[in-house]
């Protein structure tokens, strides 16, 4: 993918945001179909399935510094 060079700090991690939102998306489709399988790989499957954690950490690591805590 083709990031413009005039992106500012905020933009460049929202872009990466939506980077890693479709790897998760795309690493749930290869985990669900893994699982149709019938007799799914299991050390593929728990790998994937650690790949796809890692990615959700990652992403809400990146929302939290895009959305301040707001003290009421």
């Amino acid at each position: 993918m083709n990031v413009p060079s005039e992106m500012n700090f905020e933009e460049m991690m929202r872009f990466r945001l939506e980077v890693l939102r479709r790897e998760h998306r795309d690493l749930d489709a290869a985990i669900h179909a893994l699982e149709e399988t019938g007799r799914p790989d299991q050390l593929t499957l728990r790998r994937l399935k650690k790949q796809k954690l890692a990615l959700k950490d990652q992403m809400v690591k990146l929302e939290d510094r895009l959305i301040p805590d707001i003290i009421a």
